[in-house]
């Protein structure tokens, strides 16, 4: 697994957590929780690389949440993003940032890494709902 792809795994974690325990959570304490928790996997110290990406991965998220979320319920049919499931929600945001916001991730990277994760964390219908609603999405998005 590569490391980019960790770092989007243990952002998502840290989003999750953030998005469960509501106002005034702690982004260092979402993400120490989240690198504590692929200790167990045997995946041992992340690089500094890795801590990074994933660090701004969410502080990007955070930073832009109301803009993520009213872009994703602009795409969505039907689904206020409060009414979304805690993960297809936070993978909808996170791909969404990396679309939006991350110029060098490239529109294929993105999706492909977020239907992984709602392969990943979701239920059964997660990738396709998360590749359905960020396609649509990344259609109005000028990039590779």
């Amino acid at each position: 697994m590569g490391s980019r792809h960790i770092a989007r795994e243990r952002a998502l974690q840290a989003l999750y957590q953030l998005d469960a325990q509501g106002e005034g959570a702690s982004i260092k304490d979402a993400l120490d929780a989240a690198w504590g928790s692929g200790a167990e996997g045997g995946e041992g110290p992340p690089a500094a690389e890795t801590r990074q990406f994933a660090q701004e991965l969410v502080d990007g998220v955070r930073g832009f949440l109301k803009e993520l979320d009213a872009k994703i319920e602009q795409h969505s049919t039907n689904w206020r993003v409060d009414r979304m499931s805690r993960i297809d929600r936070n993978v909808l945001r996170l791909g969404a940032f990396e679309l939006m916001h991350r110029p060098d991730v490239p529109k294929k990277v993105a999706l492909n890494e977020a239907v992984e994760l709602g392969k990943k964390f979701g239920n059964e219908e997660s990738s396709s709902f998360i590749n359905g609603l960020l396609d649509k999405l990344a259609q109005g998005i000028d990039k590779p």
